[in-house]
């Protein structure tokens, strides 16, 4: 008598070893479950039965099974649309298409089952899947269930596998065929036999192992099968049973029996492969969630990284980065470990990265994170992006770690005007340069369309409510459609606000009405402009609503450049689609005439604006000349806003380099601003805790520091800049040792980096690197990745590894707290970090902070608004002074963006130029607080005058008179302004002049 091979038993086996897996997975990433997606056409009553037994298996074993069910209408283009989707869903890990395909229309099966990503198919039935289990790849996708089931049946039966001679008796693509590949690639000798086979049961007959899928009850007689053989029955038939209450009872395609008496070891039916099917289902889905959570495990990245060859003459740098061929960006999204539904092309070298990588990935440990700051800069900048780049190309391809470098994008403005590329310079950058440098993917011409959109919105709500009844309004804000009536999303989050409880639009009394259409903004307060992203001085002062239509309802405005927009903030310090849309609805645009702030949520324009955002949130995928990834993301303006690339970009790139590696990132302007502002505003919104300060020096901006000549843009640097001067580095050393405080006193370490120039004598540079570690430096280092790329930066990489396991997390701590007032925030920064005496606040700043603190925004961070050329406030002031002041002219809010901005600096000429034929009269006052600055403003204004409308001669300007006499032609009225400008204006000669495209290569010659 054979013994039974129960499947029960053994299937309640295998999904307790199944459960005790999926335990393993959530112990190691909370909240993992193994996700399987059970699509179905139609509702059948056998197919709902057999998903109801798949969804409750699932339920018990810890995967979390999904019925995707879909109507029987459905086309077969609709249906394969859909099962892309659940491809590209990161929380399913297995799908089935439950056959069959109950439809009205025709629906080819077999093409929505290959429709299924390989990755996915746990039904192993897919014609990739097929193909690997043909080529013999058992280990690379997955094994069809039916038959994988059977030879777990035979392996516990005890039977001999390896050189036994099988037979499967039926070749479906479901069971007989796979079995037969099984069966050959475990070493067995298989014959597959079908209805047309010859002397069927004397075939048979020479099985050690018979596996029986033909579909014909109790075919398989005593006498067909070898005494002893091992007997799977994979056939299921119902026949006619009057002793059974349903009138029919199930048997397989073997006389259990007969065949019973003969064979060693039988399945039974029912009981014996259905259980085991189910269970092998299960089993896949298991597997693909492990293999899923294995991306999880960040591992040491297998990175093809880019040779570079560094000429002792470095080429310039668009030479250089032509010079180089990059990865495809598909290549570097695999290299460290994305998924391909996660990165969306744009191009071959360049890709936007899915949101969905932090949710994927929000269990893995985060990598070290490095900011590169620097001291107060000379004009020409002392190279933190270049080393930002440099040490990033070191850590990965000369020390082998998982590194990203986090940067901004840069704007079109300066690349056009006066500046030319950001990309980092020569063999430490980003490529493709010109792409990086141009439109990229598009992200800073989505901020100008959100910024203006809301703009219009701004106007047009003036005009509406100037030009309609209240009733008219009302109407128009909410019509009737369709016989209904209904306030939508954004409107139902006003009536909140406003303290309406109701949700009627036809409940609505008069006095509600009123108060829900009119925002009556005054028009004297509104701080929303226009922007583009170009250099356009003649759009610093505009009048717009000039056409009959706007019923003479003009205003005065201005258009500022893209990267001062407040979303360009929003954009860098946004932690997730939902956090941007709230940010972007508490934008603060203007006061009502009660002086209440009006947002983009009065404005009805959060929703809008978030649409036009939704992909410009997804961080930019680069790559360095070394093949190291590079992320581009966000470009605020240092002075006004923050001046760091985005949160979202550091909080993926930190997932994806794994707990061993590292993120490096750059802060613009010199450490007193970009450093502080990463850490007291973008550290505090990201919770990211900083492991190291890589702080940029040059010894040309040490002598300027020290008391050198003046270091202007564009012409040739003083002797004194390329002779070796040991006295003038000591004196600058001053600011130096005040930027490394800075650093340590937020309990982070410094590495100095001192980029070397080719000017640069060894006593110099021995200088710096003992005055540096002597001030407080962790280590000081020589880096020559301008001239070597990643090798010159060695030294440096090493030393930031060294110092960022010595951080402890719990050592960072931020320079204040936000509960403190907004004046005392104000003044710990320009006391501490500046090294003020005071501050000084006028009266319109003053009043400005009052109402702050009035509507609630006092616990906001503070982002100074100053000079990047000195720690004071006036930029001719070198070294690291003290006793000085801070004058806080006004103070302006960025709401949705998350900070208080004072800026730095009283210094104006203003007022009214009178014009009387060809005699004018400047009256003008000046009010400075320092008479070195008086000075440079009255020489300024002498050029002025004297340049003005081509005027040669001379121009008369008392620095104690009140009037200027000049006989030149000139506009009836006129200012001038110290203040801070957000459009920069174009040059006499712009880099336009030298930009033309190849028409043969297509490439753009000239930009850089």
């Amino acid at each position: 008598m054979a013994k039974l091979i129960s499947g029960k038993e053994v299937s309640q086996d295998v999904r307790n070893q199944l459960a005790d897996r999926c335990k393993k997975l959530q112990e190691e990433f909370p909240g993992f479950q193994p996700g399987l997606a059970i699509v179905q056409v139609g509702a059948r009553e056998d197919s709902n039965v057999y998903i109801r037994m798949k969804i409750k298996a699932a339920e018990e074993i810890g995967i979390k099974a999904r019925h995707v069910c879909f109507p029987n209408t459905i086309t077969q283009s609709q249906l394969v649309d859909e099962v892309k989707k659940l491809n590209a869903d990161p929380s399913i890990h297995g799908m089935i298409v439950q056959v069959p395909l109950d439809s009205v229309n025709k629906i080819d099966s077999d093409l929505v089952l290959d429709t299924i990503a390989p990755s996915k198919d746990v039904d192993g039935l897919t014609t990739a899947s097929a193909g690997m289990l043909s080529h013999g790849l058992l280990q690379a996708g997955f094994l069809p269930c039916t038959p994988n089931g059977c030879m777990e049946l035979i392996r516990r039966s005890g039977a001999k596998i390896e050189g036994a001679t099988a037979v499967v008796l039926g070749r479906s693509k479901i069971v007989g065929t796979p079995m037969a590949e099984l069966l050959k690639w475990h070493n067995a000798t298989v014959t597959t036999c079908h209805s047309r086979t010859a002397n069927l049961s004397d075939v048979t007959h020479t099985a050690d192992i018979l596996v029986v899928g033909i579909g014909k009850p109790e075919l398989v007689k005593a006498s067909w099968v070898k005494p002893g053989a091992t007997v799977i029955d994979c056939g299921i038939n119902p026949i006619p049973d009057a002793t059974k209450k349903s009138g029919q009872r199930l048997v397989g395609d073997v006389d259990f029996k007969e065949v019973s008496e003969v064979a060693s070891s039988i399945t039974p039916v029912p009981g014996g492969v259905g259980p085991m099917t189910v269970a092998m289902l299960m089993q896949n889905t298991v597997l693909a969630g492990e293999r899923a959570a294995a991306t999880l495990r960040v591992s040491q990245w297998t990175m093809r990284y880019l040779p570079i060859n560094p000429q002792p003459h470095t080429p310039s740098d668009i030479e250089i980065a032509r010079s180089q061929t990059p990865k495809d960006i598909m290549e570097m999204a695999a290299e460290i470990g994305l998924l391909s539904s996660e990165v969306a092309l744009f191009g071959n070298k360049k890709a936007k990265v899915e949101l969905s990588v932090l949710k994927r990935l929000h269990a893995a440990k985060d990598g070290k994170y490095i900011v590169v700051a620097g001291i107060t800069p000379t004009p020409l900048g002392e190279g933190k992006s270049t080393t930002t780049i440099g040490l990033t190309q070191a850590l990965g391809a000369h020390c082998n770690k998982n590194v990203f470098a986090c940067v901004r994008q840069p704007s079109q403005g300066p690349t056009f005007g006066i500046k030319g590329g950001a990309a980092g310079g020569g063999w430490s950058q980003v490529i493709p340069m010109d792409e990086f440098n141009l439109h990229l993917t598009g992200d800073i011409h989505a901020i100008t369309a959100a910024n203006n959109l809301l703009a219009a919105q701004i106007d047009a709500r003036v005009f509406h409510e100037a030009t309609q009844s209240d009733q008219a309004l009302y109407d128009r804000l909410v019509p009737t459609i369709k016989g209904q009536r209904a306030f939508s999303k954004v409107q139902l989050a006003r009536l909140q606000r406003l303290g309406i409880d109701k949700t009627d639009p036809n409940s609505f009394t008069p006095e509600e009405i009123n108060k829900f259409v009119r925002l009556n903004i005054d028009t004297n307060t509104i701080t929303w402009q226009r922007v583009m992203d170009t250099n356009d001085r003649f759009l610093r002062k505009i009048t717009i609503g000039m056409s009959p239509t706007e019923k003479n309802m003009t205003r005065e405005c201005q258009f500022d450049i893209t990267v001062a927009s407040e979303i360009m903030a929003v954009l860098a310090l946004t932690t997730s689609l939902k956090d941007m849309g709230e940010r972007l609805g508490r934008m603060v645009v203007a006061s009502d005439k009660s002086g209440n702030p009006v947002t983009a949520e009065d404005l009805g324009a959060s929703g809008a604006l978030t649409v036009l955002l939704k992909d410009a949130i997804k961080p930019n995928l680069m790559q360095t000349l070394e093949g190291t990834p590079v992320f581009v993301h966000a470009g605020p303006f240092a002075n006004i806003a923050h001046g760091n690339s985005s949160i979202i970009a550091d909080k993926i790139a930190l997932k994806l380099v794994g707990e061993d590696g590292y993120v490096v990132t750059e802060a613009g302007f010199g450490a007193d601003i970009g450093m502080e502002k990463f850490f007291n505003i973008k550290c505090r919104t990201s919770g990211l805790v900083p492991h190291c300060v890589v702080l940029v020096v040059t010894i040309r901006a040490l002598k300027m520091h020290g008391g050198g000549p003046k270091v202007l843009p564009g012409t040739p640097l003083p002797k004194e800049y390329v002779d070796e001067n040991l006295d003038l580095v000591q004196k600058g050393m001053s600011n130096l040792k005040k930027q490394i405080e800075n650093g340590n006193m937020f309990g982070v370490p410094v590495v100095v980096a001192l980029n070397k120039f080719s000017t640069d004598t060894d006593a110099e540079v021995a200088l710096v690197l003992k005055e540096a570690e002597a001030s407080g430096a962790g280590k000081a280092v020589v880096s020559s990745h301008w001239q070597d790329g990643g090798s010159g930066a060695k030294a440096l990489a090493e030393a930031v590894q060294v110092q960022c396991h010595k951080q402890s997390p719990q050592g960072f701590r931020f320079l204040y707290d936000l509960s403190l007032p907004i004046e005392e925030k104000i003044r710990t920064i320009s006391q501490k970090i500046y090294g003020a005496a005071d501050i000084s606040i006028n009266p319109e700043a003053q009043e400005q902070i009052d109402r702050y603190k009035k509507q609630g925004f006092n616990d906001l961070p503070i982002c100074m608004a100053k000079t990047h050329l000195s720690l004071t406030s006036d930029p001719t002031i070198k070294g690291a002074p003290t006793g000085f002041t801070i004058p806080v002219s006004q103070v302006r809010a960025s709401v949705g963006a998350g900070f208080l901005y004072p800026i730095v600096g009283t210094n104006h000429i203003s007022k009214v130029l009178v014009c009387l034929g060809r005699l004018c009269c400047l009256a003008y006052s000046m009010v400075s607080s320092c008479d070195t600055v008086n000075q440079l403003l009255f020489k300024q204004l002498n050029w002025l005058v004297a340049k003005w409308r081509g005027y040669s001669g001379s121009a008369l300007v008392a620095t104690s008179g009140e009037v200027v006499q000049h006989p030149a032609t000139v506009p009836a009225t006129c200012s001038w302004s110290s203040e801070m400008s957000t459009m920069p204006g174009l040059p006499t000669r712009p880099c336009i002049y030298d930009i033309e495209l190849d028409f043969e290569t297509g490439e753009v010659q000239g930009l850089f």
